[in-house]
Formats: C-alpha cells, structure tokens, sequence
C-alpha cells in the first residue's frame, strides 16, 4: 500500500489514517443506502430500537414486498461491518426475511432513522493501543 499513496478506501470503507490512530467508517454507504430506500428525509432518533418493541412472527399484520425487505437488511448487515452497535437490531430484523410484515419493516426503517443521526459514526483505533488491525 506504501507505493499507491495513504490508503483512503477499502471495500467499501473509508479509511482516515492520522498520526493519533486510524477511523473506519462507512458514511458514503450510509449516505447511499439512504437514498436507495427514500429515507434521507427522515427523522433522527437517538437509538437503533425502541425499548420497548418486541419483534415476533406477526402473522395478522399486512405483507411488505419480501425482495425489498431482504435488499433493505442485507444493505444494513453490510453496514455492521464498521457499525457494531446495530448488530443485534439488524440480526432480529434478519430473522423475517421468509415472510416480512408491516411491523418488522417499521423495525428495519428505525436503524435506519438511527443512521441518519449517526453517519459519521465508525471505529476508532489509537496508534497507542495495543490492539493491532491486520488486513
């Protein structure tokens, strides 16, 4: 990597390498997925689920379009790869992919109106710790 210049994206991550460490982050992904499911517009919240919401096989609710259910969590599972914190809601989410209904979209749209107030955020790695990142 030395002889093509400072590395600054990596599939599809950003990389920002400075003499304090390294930040990895995915804020051009986010920013497109975003946009790819007209969400750009939306409002912020401040956690990736509601304390309260319990995601179960809702077989009364009506039926979303299952092939635009799986694009939506598989773009999110690709995002975990810089945002660890929404792992578990795009996991739970994941489990209704055979059969989506209106309430797990609801569930999948709030990580995304999580992402929209948290774009910038990715992983941070001090050049003073010991943990070492090997590619």
């Amino acid at each position: 990597m030395c002889m093509m210049g400072e590395l600054l994206f990596f599939l599809g991550l950003q990389v920002r390498q400075s003499k304090e460490g390294i930040f990895i982050c995915q804020s051009k992904y986010c920013k497109e997925i975003l946009k790819k499911f007209e969400m750009e517009a939306c409002k912020a919240t401040i956690t990736p689920m509601s304390t309260n919401c319990y995601l179960e096989a809702d077989e009364a609710g009506p039926e979303v379009n299952q092939t635009m259910y799986k694009g939506l969590i598989g773009s999110l599972l690709y995002l975990t790869a810089s945002r660890p914190v929404i792992m578990f809601v795009v996991c739970l989410c994941a489990r209704f992919q055979s059969c989506p209904m209106e309430s797990h979209l609801k569930a999948a749209k709030r990580i995304f109106k999580y992402l929209k107030g948290t774009i910038n955020m990715g992983l941070w790695y001090p050049s003073l710790s010991l943990i070492h990142l090997v590619g």
